[in-house]
């Protein structure tokens, strides 16, 4: 008789349902996870709110959850070599083909048979982790040493994007200029790994003051600028726009630099936001042979000032999830290394229980809390 867990499961826009379900049985290279720690991301958000994701449809019940980490309760067969029960992990969600040619040659996140957890992009959908326990495959769990905490495991799939990032940003000069537009999780994170691994100066830019004090404050940052709550309607008045806070971002004076010094062009920008007149301003404002990592999933058809970015070659970079860099982001959080920010920091709001999940999602889409703390980052304690 199948083990059966208590899920979490969408039905439809903000229909989040207490649910019993069967556990999958386990195999020979599997682990079952009991899921201790999972954070609340933009995308289950989306779902949750709206029942889709941009142009991907909710075709039946769903878990949500992606970003999380727990302990090894049973081991496969072919799996006790590596793993033990008692072992805590993280969980890497995405499950590729591995036999494609994009696996083979290591680019396994964008495998077109890709089962991503918690995405409604492959029917039937592969199930997220806002449930007691899953059933996994032990490749896509990576153990988690003593100093690392479960929260912190939670917190390596956003950092692995943000690796990721910063992977094909290719930041190989030390002291470049680096901007982020878009102060949540995300942008934060690829803000922190610039500044401390690639040894950038990184400036942040958001609507939200507070979201940029916070990054500058807790050391994810070196410098904020605070983006205009303009809503242009034209092309022409919002490429206008762009070009203005290309101008602010390029005039923001140095901290601790020469009198007047400012950080003029950018050599990398990550547009964390999807917005159109952030995406149009990170071309104005990169230099010329510099790139533009394109991370936020926006409006999916955006006019750009294409010609601005060509005849300077500024590269358009996409950047979809990860691949090859969980074991990575775990030896950072392990080395404590004192440049790297305290990313704790993040969660500013935890939950209980199954039970909760509605009411962190709710709190999940508010810019503060009943108490006017910030909200970044949600946790869900299972």
């Amino acid at each position: 008789m199948a083990a059966r867990v208590n899920a979490s499961v969408l039905h439809g826009a903000r229909d989040l349902r207490l649910e019993s379900r069967d556990l999958p049985p386990l195999g020979p290279d599997d682990v079952q996870v009991a899921v201790k720690a999972t954070g609340l991301c933009g995308s289950d958000l989306h779902y949750f709110g709206h029942f889709r994701n941009g142009d991907i449809l909710v075709r039946e019940p769903l878990t949500l959850g992606h970003e999380s980490a727990g302990v090894v309760t049973a081991v496969g067969s072919a799996s006790t070599s590596t793993f033990q029960v008692g072992d805590r992990v993280a969980l890497e969600v995405g499950q590729p083909c591995e036999r494609c040619e994009l696996c083979v040659a290591g680019r396994y996140n964008i495998c077109r048979e890709m089962k991503f957890r918690s995405s409604a992009k492959a029917v039937p959908h592969a199930q997220g982790t806002l449930q007691e326990r899953i059933t996994h495959p032990a490749k896509w769990c990576h153990k988690l040493p003593p100093s690392v905490t479960l929260e912190q495991g939670a917190l390596t799939e956003p950092l692995a994007v943000a690796l990721h990032a910063l992977d094909r940003a290719r930041l190989t000069t030390p002291n470049q200029t680096v901007l982020v537009f878009g102060a949540g999780t995300v942008g934060l994170l690829c803000a922190a790994l610039s500044k401390a691994v690639a040894g950038a100066r990184v400036v942040i830019a958001d609507i939200q003051p507070d979201r940029v004090q916070f990054a500058v404050d807790n050391g994810f940052a070196d410098a904020a600028v605070v983006v205009p709550m303009t809503r242009p309607e034209t092309v022409e008045a919002k490429l206008a726009f762009a070009r203005e806070v290309a101008g602010l971002v390029k005039g923001t004076v140095v901290p601790g630099g020469k009198e007047g010094e400012v950080f003029g062009d950018v050599g990398v920008t990550y547009e964390c936001t999807g917005v159109e007149t952030c995406l149009q301003a990170a071309i104005y404002a990169t230099a010329p042979g510099g790139r533009i990592m394109l991370i936020g999933m926006g409006n999916p058809i955006q006019t750009l000032p294409i010609s601005a970015a060509a005849l300077r070659e500024v590269d358009l970079v996409g950047v979809f999830r990860y691949a090859n860099t969980y074991p990575r982001v775990i030896q950072l959080l392990a080395s404590k290394d004192p440049k790297l920010p305290d990313f704790t920091k993040l969660i500013t709001q935890r939950f209980t229980g199954l039970d909760s999940i509605p009411k962190a999602f709710d709190m999940a889409a508010r810019v503060k809390d009943d108490e006017g703390k910030l909200v970044l980052k949600v946790m869900v304690d299972m």
